[in-house]
């Protein structure tokens, strides 16, 4: 797909190059207006643009290796183009990741030309398909897993390119990845970020929901801590308020809270009989009626209440005060 685009890229910028244009007239008329063949040192980049978009990838390069070769010490205006070149020819034969240190070349040293965000959306793109899993070349085979250089690439592009569409991109995609990845705190980081640096994109609300489940996620059971059905659960009240039918239908419901209230309620039960086992009785006993005044609909409630019986508890709620071990 990269190639694909690469070579549109170059039949475009070959185009533009063409020693011709239409200009109008004093009569009305249109004419051809003939310009100069481009010589020197614009005559090897017109050359080089023009083997891209015949597919002649390496025959570029080596033009390009040459003229580079003999300029790279000189103060050419050439030469981020032909570094830009130089790595889009090697992207487009498969060598994207030897590309890459002439697009870094191309940013650290020429970010006040054209061709620095160009430099920038290329490593985006290459980032983006080692993160959806393309390997790096080993011994001539992708055999080389490359996600660590895809997330490295993707997070360069956003404190490069801040609040803009190459930025926006890069964290959603990254959020994205980690989401598919089940890294899912990271997940929820980035989607946090995504949403906090860019609240009126069209992808915010999909960011605020995949937090939400992002969050939900990380629970592991009863057992385990469940401050992310917390953070769960007030993400999807702010939610609900801002945007009930977006809400809706991302099933962000009643329903939902509901099941999460139930899986908090469990946990502390969980810790409630930890705390028993512990012989804490007094833990386990403000535990439980945490429980029941903090999750009064739940079925775990019911089991509460039959633990405080058991332990003669039932009739002496502990004050809100103090946190249990």
């Amino acid at each position: 797909m990269l190639r694909m685009v690469l070579v549109i890229l170059a039949l475009c910028a070959a185009a533009n190059g063409q020693p011709s244009e239409m200009v109008l007239g004093p009569d009305g008329r249109w004419t051809t207006l003939e310009r100069p063949a481009p010589t020197g040192d614009a005559k090897v980049m017109a050359d080089a643009r023009a083997l891209l978009a015949e597919g002649k990838f390496r025959q570029a390069r080596r033009l390009l290796d040459d003229w580079i070769d003999k300029n790279e010490l000189e103060e050419s205006p050439y030469l981020a183009e032909a570094y830009l070149l130089r790595a889009d020819a090697k992207t487009a034969y498969g060598r994207e990741y030897r590309a890459l240190y002439d697009y870094e070349k191309v940013i650290n040293e020429y970010a006040a030309t054209s061709e620095y965000v160009r430099a920038v959306e290329r490593e985006l793109e290459i980032g983006i398909r080692y993160l959806n899993g393309l390997r790096r070349h080993f011994l001539g085979l992708r055999l080389t897993n490359a996600e660590d250089v895809g997330e490295e690439l993707l997070v360069r592009t956003a404190e490069r390119m801040p609040r803009s569409r190459l930025g926006e991109r890069a964290i959603l995609e990254l959020a994205d990845y980690y989401y598919r990845a089940r890294e899912l705190k990271m997940a929820a980081m980035c989607y946090e970020i995504f949403v906090q640096l860019y609240p009126r994109s069209e992808h915010a609300p999909r960011a605020r929901q995949q937090r939400i489940f992002a969050r939900i996620g990380t629970f592991k059971g009863p057992n385990y801590d469940a401050a992310g059905l917390a953070d769960a659960r007030v993400l999807i009240e702010e939610y609900a308020k801002d945007d009930p039918i977006g809400a809706r239908r991302a099933n962000l419901t009643d329903a939902l809270l509901a099941k999460l209230d139930e899986s908090m309620a469990q946990q502390s039960l969980e810790k409630a009989r930890f705390y028993l086992r512990r012989d804490d009785p007094v833990s386990a006993r403000l535990t439980l009626w945490r429980l029941i005044q903090d999750h009064p609909r739940s079925i775990a409630k019911v089991e509460a209440e039959g633990l405080l019986k058991e332990k003669g508890w039932a009739s002496q709620p502990p004050a809100r005060t103090g946190v249990a071990p």
